[in-house]
């Protein structure tokens, strides 16, 4: 869906869904049947609490080993398996409505994930991982095969070198388990969608050295949006080999497609909101075909031990992505009765300028190399836990001329949707891109007595980025180093709770366009440092688990100054900054039969001075709610073992729709509601379980992202409601 980034086709050699669905369990019960007595579901499922609270979780992407996160200066989410399983999420959007500090920034239907964290969009190619190493999220990432997913909040310069500002979002691969695993699940809803998801683990081998994870998983889409089914499939096996106490090797790989057409966003009707209707489909013409994301990402790592203090890690992935990128999308439109043309919204009774967007075999190739040493020193009466190390990642784009500027094939209206012809000519260049960087990284955490630690990161990147378009033109090419520090303290108040304090920073780099209009087309410019202070207080007891979260991040800015329609009238130039305060909430009980989770974001956003628009300065950035608040409750029935109640409510606040704020979203609440019961059915464990989403069946718009030069409003989805069912076999 974004017009600047397409995606590619290739026909399918993958069997139909209905026959995955098939192989997957006939799959299941062939290893039922080598089963001779039912084995319990593995410990590895069992729920963890949805946030930072739990001593025991670590976030891997945080980059500081064995340090549980009760006790690590920083912010960070861990949402685990049993997790992502109860909020039935398929994509990574789902998973926001569990964390107050992420929200959503241009999600369709049918086109991959894109997240704010903390009021900033972090950037699709350079804030994401996989087991802790680079990858691109300009796909459809599954999550079947996926132990957790982890959130790390603010400034990420210290684990990323160059990355955006909010944070990073860190896929980890399910890995093989100690005890025999064997589950199915089995998923329907309301619209007849369809999913079954095999997961088998365990070890084999002279003395259980052999481990193995294998994930299979095909679903069948049925969206609420007319013209938007689709169809998914995922194969992905994991496996160590322990060789000695000392040394484990790792391997894994997933393969995974997904066919769906996308469904832009609306947008405004001149100055007034459109029908927040779940059900418009504006890609819905004769000639509207399915986006194609084909996924192959794997890894292979090492694990030494040196000694009892000293370890060294090795570890290579890569990422091989490939996608067709289709849609008939709506842009601006010209009133011919008003001799007025709407560039960034549509008309007022609804009408719109209909393109025919085209990308076919876009590319994507990501190869990162990470060696690391990890240990302990003393000297004197301070204990440093060390960790250094290097990483080297090549990034690669590649694509085909694009239909994309092609003139409009027509006129259409959100509320007739006539068909209109078609124009596939593959006139636009595409813009390759090759980029290598080195990053050498060192942590130290000192322990200066029981209760004082403090902490210090620096990593420095080498980079060196080029591209030019298909046609030859507009090539740029140029290298940077770049240093990120990362420092903070931590105060150990009682055995339960923890102070800290922490700065950090990030650093961005771009060139400004290779376009004729810019007086500085190609040349690279100053490298943007945001910077971030923070200040946190967490409690961990058994009783009640609790976190106080203040940041201010401040993000310079980029702006095009002058006319900028005309050759040589454009210089791209700094342009101010964007700070961000704000204040993050979070507490966890367990209490009797209830379980309750909640977590509150008040954020301040703001432009500051700004010199191309003044009239911006202290002004809200668009799509940027002043409040969040999420929380979940579990009651279990102890009259029915087994019996357990749910609930999640998420609210955001009034979000703003345009730069100068004329125009705002009303705030709006969802509510969610579930029933799951564990029982023993034929002797095997089984789970079952009744959700429904939007509970109240309300109709808004959940998010109002300005991107691509115009303005989106996408509404929340309808009321859907989901049964599945999970059995240890």
């Amino acid at each position: 869906m974004a017009l600047s980034q397409p995606v590619f086709k290739k026909k399918s050699t993958i069997p139909s869904v209905e026959w995955s669905l098939l192989a997957i369990v006939l799959a299941s019960c062939s290893a039922g049947a080598q089963t001779a007595t039912p084995v319990p579901v593995d410990a590895s499922l069992k729920p963890v609490t949805v946030n930072e609270r739990n001593a025991a979780p670590q976030a891997d992407v945080a980059g500081f080993s064995d340090s549980p996160l009760a006790r690590s200066p920083f912010a960070a989410t861990l949402i685990d398996a049993r997790t992502i399983e109860d909020a039935g999420a398929r994509r990574l959007s789902d998973l926001y409505r569990l964390d107050a500090s992420v929200s959503d920034a241009y999600n369709a239907v049918g086109y991959w994930d894109f997240a704010t964290i903390r009021g900033f969009v972090v950037d699709q190619t350079y804030n994401f991982r996989r087991d802790g190493l680079p990858i691109s999220a300009e796909t459809s990432l599954p999550l079947e095969n996926k132990e957790r997913v982890e959130f790390l909040k603010g400034t990420s310069g210290i684990q990323a070198g160059t990355s955006a500002p909010g944070g990073l979002v860190n896929y980890v691969v399910k890995r093989p388990t100690e005890k025999n695993l064997r589950t199915l699940r089995l998923e329907t809803t309301d619209r007849g969608g369809l999913l079954a998801h095999m997961d088998l683990g365990g070890r084999f081998g002279e003395n259980r050295r052999f481990g193995y994870r294998l994930n299979v998983a095909a679903e069948d889409i049925h969206s609420p949006v007319p013209a938007a089914d689709g169809s998914r499939r995922l194969l992905a096996l994991a496996m160590d080999w322990r060789v000695s106490p000392d040394t484990l090797i790792e391997g894994e790989i997933e393969s995974s497609r997904r066919r769906q057409p996308s469904v832009p966003g609306l947008s405004l009707l001149g100055n007034t909101l459109p029908p927040a209707s779940p059900f418009i489909n504006i890609n819905s013409q004769p000639w509207s075909q399915a986006n194609v994301f084909d996924n192959l990402s794997g890894s292979v790592g090492i694990q030494q031990a040196i000694n009892s203090q000293w370890r060294w890690q090795g570890q290579i992935g890569t990422q091989r992505l490939k996608t067709d990128d289709k849609l008939a999308y709506p842009f601006g439109c010209y009133d011919a009765g008003a001799d007025t043309y709407y560039s960034d919204r549509y008309c007022p009774n609804g009408d719109l300028d209909l393109y025919d967007y085209r990308s076919n075999n876009e590319s994507r190739r990501t190869h990162t190399a990470l060696l690391k040493a990890t240990g302990q020193v003393e000297t004197g009466p301070l204990k440093h836990n060390l960790s250094f190390g290097v990483q080297a990642t090549r990034f690669k784009e590649r694509g085909e001329p694009q239909a994309d500027n092609n003139w409009a094939v027509g006129t259409g209206n959100i509320f007739t949707l006539l068909p209109l012809p078609q124009d596939p000519t593959f006139g636009d260049p595409y813009t390759n891109r090759t980029e290598r960087s080195t990053e050498f990284f060192v942590f130290d955490a000192v322990q200066w007595s029981p209760a004082l630690q403090t902490w210090l990161g620096v990593r420095h990147t080498r980079l060196h980025r080029e591209s030019i378009r298909t046609d030859g033109s507009r090539a740029t090419d140029y290298e940077r180093n770049m240093t990120t520090p990362w420092l903070a303290a931590t105060w150990q108040v009682d055995p339960q709770k923890m102070a800290y304090a922490s700065y950090g920073e990030g650093v961005e780099s771009e060139v400004a366009p290779g376009r004729s209009r810019y007086t500085n087309a190609g040349q690279p410019l100053p490298a943007l440092k945001s910077r971030q202070k923070e200040i946190g207080l967490k409690s961990n007891s058994q009783a009640l688990n609790w976190n106080v979260t203040w940041f201010d991040i401040t993000r310079p800015l980029w702006g095009d100054a002058g006319n900028c329609d005309l050759t040589g009238t454009c210089t791209r130039q700094l342009d101010g900054e964007a700070r961000h305060q704000g204040l993050e909430l979070g507490a966890s009980t367990t209490t009797g039969p209830w379980t309750l989770n909640a977590s509150a974001t008040w954020l301040k956003a703001e432009r500051q001075n700004a010199v191309i628009d003044p009239a911006l300065n202290g002004k809200r950035p668009t799509n940027v709610p002043e409040w969040i608040l999420r929380a979940s409750a579990e009651y279990r029935v102890a009259s029915v073992p087994g019996l357990s109640l749910q609930a999640g409510l998420s609210h955001e606040g009034s979000r703003t729709v345009v730069p100068d704020e004329s125009i705002t979203l009303p705030a709006w609440t969802r509510l969610d509601a579930g029933v799951r019961y564990e029982t023993r059915l034929l002797g095997r464990r089984t789970t079952w379980s009744l959700s429904v989403d939007n509970l109240a069946n309300r109709r808004y718009f959940q998010e109002s992202p300005y991107q691509f030069g115009h303005i989106y409003l996408f509404p929340a989805a309808p009321r859907s409601v989901r049964l599945a069912m999970q059995a240890a076999f």
